[in-house]
């Protein structure tokens, strides 16, 4: 292929065609797949693909494209790495509760095993001796150990919110796991099982993949920082909104995190996700899953900062040299990323396109894509996905609607959008499930209008052009359809704990008062009431109910996100006694009432 490259504010854009390789063996049924991950093995003649929508895992012959197998996985596949004997992978199956050991062999692939662990398994890890896996618990906040030759969970640690990626030292004896919940990046001593420090990320959101440096020095990651101020073009252009970093934390003793920043003024990069190095650790990669680029750095001379540091938008010095810093506009949304032996070509899950991108990194160019198998035409609800995840839709591309709301649900940061009519009045993020049928809308309930609430959301929030009737339509279409996980506080068979169905008599009873507002199938009237937390910089009076369907999923609670945990909700800001008049719930029953909102 002749490749001619563009640069323009350091991208670099295949302007010729790029070759397309046929899927040799499609599954009987078209669909769409979402890669998200991807794991070379057999010394990179195989790839392994987790398909996230399709619940189901791929593999592929590297040198002609072929598909050679795809099977059935659990449900929402999040992450797959290599473990065993090279011969074995290990897929996140987020939504069944479980991890799938699955063998690669003769070109056909077999699960071996489902092992059961619980509460949204998101990233993973293995140990250097590919017999010990670990697995962030989204839903409780801790991580799994797994010994994979016994199928079991040995011991966890508890390391706090959101841990959804993590990596372990190429010595075995460290873990790092980015917990988004807290922004913050917790060190783990593998030896003494339990934590050892933990790293903050001042505003920091949506932490992506890890990958420690091959002397187990340091542990690299993206991830987003949010900066508390208002909503207007120039603090976006200032990078004083929302911005994308690179961070590095040290692996073997506390200090303070490192960064760079990746924005570039008139075309930000947005929702870092993948990242890797290769075997000579020239070059470290990172995936822009929002502004659909990948990002391509020499890595021994990247600018560090530390204390103070970095800047609002990237350093001139990166701009200045095409070999320290490039970017590769992939389109699409580019997840996951695997780096072959050659050390210059990189693998590219592309969740929106169903393909995997082929990428060498040292010529800058696209060599291929290679399709899934067939995929149905284009729908609306599908087109609705790919706006809900385009940055580019915001001014500058700086951020996506999935940036504040993660994949549809919420935030750990309480933020400023404009949304309540008055500026620096801090409110959590609610989520977007079952949109249609949580109306009224915005914290105060003054919105009305779901079309009006997406022009507002590109043209206010974003500051991006209006959503056109049909592109208000398609996301309205994504939005209404069912994303919400499996509880993973029910039992197997979806019923309640003991624990939970008492609880639920408690949240019936005139003592806790909670169904005179939380009612219905989402547990709200959709009515405005004042319950003594309003301020005075607020537009409007009293607060419209949340729903608490998934209440487990969030970190922080209320209108401006004061109480960090369900206890404090219900023993201080929200307590029966404040809100209703009642009495003050028993340590039993508030234990039970916890049970039963997290079942919800």
């Amino acid at each position: 292929m002749n490749f001619r490259p563009l640069l323009y504010l350091g991208i670099a854009v295949c302007v010729a065609s790029v070759p397309v390789l046929a899927a040799a063996a499609p599954p009987p049924t078209a669909d769409y797949r979402s890669p998200v991950d991807v794991v070379l093995m057999k010394n990179d003649t195989w790839l392994v693909v987790a398909n996230q929508t399709s619940n189901t895992v791929s593999l592929i012959e590297t040198q002609t494209g072929n598909v050679l197998d795809e099977i059935p996985c659990g449900q929402h596949p999040t992450d797959i790495a290599l473990c065993l004997d090279g011969q074995h992978v290990l897929v996140s199956c987020a939504y069944s509760g479980h991890i799938s050991l699955i063998q690669a062999e003769g070109g056909k692939l077999r699960e071996v095993q489902a092992i059961d662990v619980g509460f949204e398994p998101t990233g993973l890890a293995v140990a250097p001796n590919g017999k010990t896996a670990y697995i962030g618990l989204v839903a409780t906040g801790e991580v799994a150990e797994l010994d994979l030759q016994r199928a079991e969970v040995a011991r966890k640690f508890s390391v706090g919110a959101w841990p959804r990626y993590l990596a372990v030292s190429p010595n075995g004896e460290r873990l790092a796991v980015g917990c988004s919940g807290e922004s913050k990046i917790v060190i783990v001593d593998l030896v003494k099982g339990a934590v050892d420090f933990s790293s903050k990320l001042s505003g920091g959101i949506n932490i992506g993949h890890m990958q420690c440096s091959a002397d187990g020095k340091y542990v690299y990651f993206p991830w987003m920082i949010y900066r508390s101020n208002p909503i207007n073009r120039d603090n976006i252009r200032r990078g004083w909104v929302l911005g994308s970093r690179i961070g590095r934390v040290r692996l073997d003793k506390q200090e303070y995190r490192e960064a760079i920043t990746l924005d570039v003024p008139g075309m930000a990069v947005a929702d870092p996700h993948g990242i890797v190095m290769n075997a000579a650790e020239k070059r470290l990669v990172v995936s822009a899953s929002g502004s659909h680029d990948l990002l391509i750095y020499r890595r021994e001379d990247l600018p560090w900062e530390g204390v103070g540091g970095p800047g609002d938008l990237i350093d001139p010095k990166l701009m200045q040299d095409r070999d320290l810093f490039q970017r590769i506009d992939l389109g699409g949304r580019p997840m996951g990323l695997a780096m072959a032996q050659d050390d210059r070509t990189v693998y590219v899950a592309d969740y929106l396109r169903d393909v995997i991108q082929v990428v060498d990194i040292e010529d800058r160019r696209i060599v291929r894509h290679i399709p899934l198998g067939e995929r149905p035409g284009p729908s609306q609800v599908r087109h609705g996905e790919e706006l809900f995840y385009d940055a580019r839709r915001s001014l500058d591309q700086w951020y996506s609607c999935h940036t504040c709301h993660y994949n549809g649900g919420v935030n750990s940061k309480a933020m400023d959008t404009w949304n309540d009519g008055s500026a620096l009045t801090m409110k959590t993020v609610l989520p977007l499930e079952h949109l249609d049928q949580t109306g009224p809308w915005t914290w105060h309930g003054w919105q009305e209008d779901l079309h009006d609430a997406m022009h507002k959301s590109f043209t206010t929030t974003m500051q991006g052009r209006p959503a056109s009737p049909r592109e208000a339509e398609a996301i309205l279409a994504y939005l209404k359809t069912d994303r919400t996980p499996p509880n993973p506080f029910r039992e197997k068979d979806g019923s309640m704990s003991v624990a939970a169905n008492r609880g639920q008599k408690i949240f019936e009873s005139s003592d806790a008062n909670c169904a005179s507002c939380h009612s219905g199938r989402y547990f709200t009237d959709g009515k405005i009431h004042d319950v003594g937390l309003g301020s005075e910089e607020d537009e409007y009076e009293g607060y419209n109910t949340p729903s608490l369907t998934g209440v487990y999923r969030k970190v922080r609670f209320l209108h401006d996100g004061r109480a960090g945990s369900l206890e404090e909700v219900l023993m201080d800001y929200h307590s029966p006694e404040e809100v209703s008049g009642t009495r003050a719930l028993t340590d039993s029953e508030l234990a039970d009432l916890i049970s039963y909102l997290k079942s919800l």
